[in-house]
């Protein structure tokens, strides 16, 4: 296994099972540098690697590059602009509108009578997100705004971004409302394999990053998630993020990740296979196998859960028991625990310089 990273690196780069590293900063000018970073990393490597994305901007480049990248690596991307069109939050909108797939209503906010206009049609409070939260280096990526005077501060940095702003209608959050997809897809649009997941608990708490997720058997969510990559003609790896609405019944997508996400793990079937090793055996001809689905399996991160417990949130079980009784943890692993210590000390840290601020 070999990274090709941002500085600074996390402390997944402590891995024992991590061959090597190579530095690549992730702008969105830097096209020409991804490609020569990526292409001398295949030269170390030797024979045909792998390559898989593991967020928006690395998918983007991969996807553009393709031509150049195929003959150096096994990949399997979408066609060209197709990462990019999905990882922008107003592209994603207008796709789901065309394709009559349930997403919230979305206005890219251009003059002043936009604001009124969502103020109007959504009330609050509504979403404030970043079209292209890759460009954007200050502040939240999105946003829930309460008051008319949020909105206008927001609205005043909009300027200065190198991103549209989007205010969206808000699908208020419920109890077990919010559900992910994680997917396989080969060349052909078909799906290699895939799992459906329920958000037992996050963080910040309605609107942050899982920290507690469940495979669950859900059908609906898998029907859905398989018509929309074979009407886009998707190929490669895929993270969705869905909200039901019990007001209509539906299940509304929030977002499209075109790549890995953070809680592949949770999805592995009885014979060991993720999406990342789904990926590696089909791009090197080998069978998939997957198994069958592990419904009920659970995924823990353990320093965002527990800070959740920490700032009250604890409702749903104890940060202990979910420690203890999770199938899968983010960080610890029993035979490689490098990057539980870097965690460790690296959440000391940012706690520490939060409180000196």
């Amino acid at each position: 296994m070999h990274a090709i990273l941002a500085r600074p690196y996390g402390p997944a780069v402590r891995s024992k099972y991590l061959a090597g590293c190579t530095d690549w900063t992730t702008t969105g000018a830097d096209a020409d540098n991804f490609l020569h970073t990526v292409l001398s990393a295949a030269d170390r490597i030797g024979e045909t690697p792998v390559l898989l994305p593991m967020d928006d901007i690395t998918a983007i480049h991969i996807a553009r590059h393709s031509h150049a990248l195929a003959t150096r690596f096994r990949i399997s991307t979408p066609p060209g602009e197709l990462p990019s069109l999905l990882a922008d939050k107003g592209e994603l909108a207008a796709i789901c509108r065309k394709l009559g797939v349930p997403h919230p209503d979305t206005l890219v906010m251009e003059t002043p009578a936009d604001l009124a206009e969502a103020e109007r049609a959504y009330g609050y409070p509504m979403i404030a997100k970043w079209a292209k939260p890759w460009l954007v280096t200050r502040g939240r990526s999105t946003t829930l705004v309460h008051t008319a005077e949020q909105l206008r501060t927001l609205a005043d940095q909009a300027g200065g971004q190198p991103s549209e702003l989007l205010l969206q209608r808000y699908i208020p959050p419920a109890a077990y409302a919010d559900w992910f997809f994680h997917g396989y897809f080969r060349k052909d649009a078909t799906c290699g394999f895939s799992g459906g997941g329920r958000k037992e608990r996050a963080y910040p708490p309605a609107a942050g990053i899982t920290t507690l997720g469940r495979w669950l058997d859900n059908p609906d969510i898998e029907q859905k998630a398989t018509t929309l990559a074979g009407s886009l003609g998707y190929a490669g790896i895929l993270d969705l993020d869905f909200r039901y609405h019990a007001g209509d019944g539906q299940y509304y997508l929030l977002d499209f990740n075109p790549r890995v996400g953070a809680q592949f793990r949770l999805f592995t079937g009885s014979t060991g296979i993720d999406v990342i090793r789904a990926a590696y055996l089909d791009l090197t001809g080998q069978p998939l196998g997957p198994g069958a689905p592990q419904h009920g399996r659970t995924y823990l991160v353990e320093n965002y859960d527990l800070l959740r417990k920490l700032a009250g949130r604890s409702s749903g079980g104890g940060w202990l028991a979910a420690t203890r009784h999770s199938d899968e943890l983010a960080w610890y692993a029993r035979d490689d625990l490098r990057p539980f210590a870097g965690m460790v000390g690296h959440t000391f840290l940012r706690a520490l310089r939060g409180r000196r601020a």
